[in-house]
């Protein structure tokens, strides 16, 4: 069985998070732990995921919010790591200093290289965290299939989707 790594942002994903339900859902999902959630580092966070990566190769990420950026910056200086694929929903914006907060700059600048696995980068029109224009070009940039969800917000537990039933059939795209 091929895992899943959820990989949450800034603050984690709390008890109303899709993540967490998928978590709960999902035999195979296990959350990839950072040490301090509210003092994002871009080094440490990555070093994390990279050791999450080698104890589970070949898995699928799903990030969402600050962990798109750190998925793209641990592809940037790993590009050679052992992952299938990735789901990477509201992609916050490290290079928008009108929305970002002053800790997520550490991400900065947001990588713009195609990966070298398949990928699906899924957005909200009304996204107070990244722009949907952003969000396709950073999909593009990536080599990423782009789904627009229309208007859910930031995708996160402020939307209010219990288990997203919608983001679970776009995960079955990629595995399978």
């Amino acid at each position: 069985m091929t895992t899943i790594l959820m990989i949450p942002g800034l603050n984690g994903s709390g008890p109303a998070h899709w993540q967490t339900y998928w978590e709960e859902l999902m035999p195979s999902a296990m959350r990839v732990v950072q040490a301090d959630w509210d003092r994002p580092r871009k080094k440490p966070w990555m070093a994390t995921l990279v050791a999450a990566i080698a104890e589970h190769p070949d898995s699928i990420l799903v990030a969402h919010s600050l962990g798109c950026a750190l998925v793209a910056n641990t592809v940037k200086e790993h590009p050679d790591l052992p992952v299938r694929s990735a789901m990477l929903v509201s992609p916050s914006d490290p290079d928008d200093l009108d929305l970002i907060e002053d800790p997520l700059r550490d991400f900065a600048p947001m990588p713009r290289l195609h990966f070298p696995f398949r990928s699906i980068v899924v957005a909200s029109e009304d996204d107070p965290y990244v722009t949907i224009t952003r969000a396709r070009f950073f999909a593009t940039r990536w080599g990423a299939e782009f789904v627009d969800v229309g208007r859910k917000g930031h995708i996160n537990a402020d939307s209010a989707l219990g288990d997203w039933p919608e983001g679970q059939a776009i995960l079955k795209r990629l595995t399978g």
